[in-house]
């Protein structure tokens, strides 16, 4: 499996579990908001409705004596009373309530005797309403509209009286019920739209956090490369030179000596090298770690100029320190491995300033920050190779750097070093006019 096939299916993998959790998320939360606004308005309405049929109750009851009749002075608690249920049941025309204090909402009034058959009706006429039994307090009717209403139903009884009937009060659910369905509409439309938002913005968010993935992915296939390649070399010149003296019958000591310093020079870069990748992999492990010592920057700084004085003598280059503080500048960290990084700093302005030039080691205090600049006169960096320049096995000048044995992993050390210091490293060169390296590190505060 390719590298783009690899990551698309794990993208798509990614996109698809994003989408269904957040799709199983918004359905439940659709429901959840759904049934609280159904809840809501059934209780909104049996509230209403038992403060209504209550208030009903109350007047109606004292007033009812004679089972099954209904008085006059109780007929003017009811708005627009029917008497006679059957015929206001035919003409239901005239049936519509008049304004009133208790009646401002869509609701029906029956009176029944008894034994349960309609006596007086007031308020709504549905039609095809069904008479229930008045056993069960609460109910769900509906008409043969198909509105659905919420009734009530109360006995009505005086003290010491037989029961003289039942109360029964209902309100229309046909605007709730209409509001509901546009709610399920919403719901309805809009989750599966809301699906595809998600979907959509799964698969870029998927896109963007594998993004820094396949670039480790690509580098560490690129070191892996790159590291086969830096190994192989010494092997296979060390190779080449035992083939050639096997080959050869008789050695003379001179032969002999020669050929054992050519194995020596590239055990030592061998050598180098997987020292150096070891500190790489120990310092990608350690992060950022905590650092108790202290190290006087000026002292490393005079010890580096010092080691690589002849160094710089050998090629012909003129190496000078400046530093700017009468006060020793300490910072916590590894001496070790800030030696090292300084020490690669100046190893690399060596080896790329030409006859004659001019390596400066200079130290100052900026702030609450130590900073180490290395300037060289050398040939300096293009503009398109200084993002790339720390990269590991990265080399502007491979022939050079053959000639010079490096491998391409010193500044990619110190940039490790610098970061593992809580500190930052930058590069300023101009083609043809030298380079300069800045190392920013905390320092401590006396």
């Amino acid at each position: 499996m390719n590298e783009q096939t690899l990551f698309r299916q794990t993208r798509w993998r990614l996109a698809s579990w994003y989408a269904g959790v957040m799709g199983i998320i918004l359905t439940l939360s659709g429901f959840g908001v759904y049934e609280a606004i159904d809840h809501a308005h059934r209780t909104a309405a049996d509230r209403e409705l038992q403060a209504i049929s209550g208030r009903l109750h109350d007047n109606l009851e004292p007033t009812l004596q004679q089972p099954g009749e209904v008085p006059v002075n109780t007929q003017r608690f009811l708005p627009d009373p029917c008497i006679s249920p059957n015929q206001c049941m035919e003409n239901p025309s005239a049936a519509e309530p008049p304004p009133g204090d208790m009646f401002q909402g869509n609701y029906y009034i029956r009176l029944l005797d008894p034994s349960r058959d309609l006596i007086a009706l007031a308020g709504l006429r549905p039609q095809g309403l069904a008479f229930p039994s008045p056993t069960s307090q609460w109910e769900y009717l509906r008409d043969e509209d198909n509105i659905r209403y919420r009734q009530i139903t109360l006995p009505l009884q005086n003290p010491d009286a037989p029961l003289w009937g039942h109360l029964q009060v209902g309100i229309s659910l046909e605007d709730s019920d209409r509001y509901l369905v546009s709610v399920r509409l919403v719901l309805f439309t809009g989750l599966p739209l809301a699906l595809i938002f998600v979907g959509i913005a799964g698969w870029w968010l998927a896109g963007q956090a594998m993004r820094p993935i396949r670039q480790s992915y690509q580098q560490m296939q690129q070191f892996t490369a790159d590291a086969a390649h830096e190994l192989r070399t010494p092997i296979a010149a060390a190779q080449a030179t035992v083939e050639s003296v096997l080959d050869t019958p008789h050695l003379s000591e001179a032969e002999t000596r020669k050929t054992l310093q050519v194995l020596d020079r590239q055990h030592q870069r061998l050598s180098q090298l997987i020292r150096d990748l070891l500190l790489l992999t120990r310092l990608d492990l350690q992060g950022q770690a905590t650092q108790t010592n202290t190290c006087c920057l000026g002292d490393l700084v005079n010890d580096i100029a010092e080691e690589l004085a002849a160094l710089a003598l050998n090629s012909k280059v003129h190496l000078n320190t400046d530093i700017q503080n009468r006060q020793p500048l300490k910072v916590i960290g590894d001496e070790g491995q800030l030696y090292r990084l300084v020490f690669n700093l100046v190893i690399n302005a060596i080896q790329y300033t030409s006859n004659g030039g001019e390596v400066t080691i200079a130290l100052a205090q900026q702030d609450q920050q130590a900073v180490v600049q290395v300037r060289d006169t050398g040939v300096g960096i293009a503009p398109e190779y200084q993002s790339k320049i720390f990269n590991r096995f990265y080399r502007v000048d491979n022939d050079r750097n053959r000639q010079t044995g490096g491998s391409g992993l010193g500044l990619a050390i110190a940039q490790a070093i610098t970061q593992q210091h809580r500190g930052r490293i930058q590069v300023q060169s101009q083609v043809g006019q030298g380079s300069k390296f800045i190392v920013h590190l905390p320092r401590v505060t006396p």
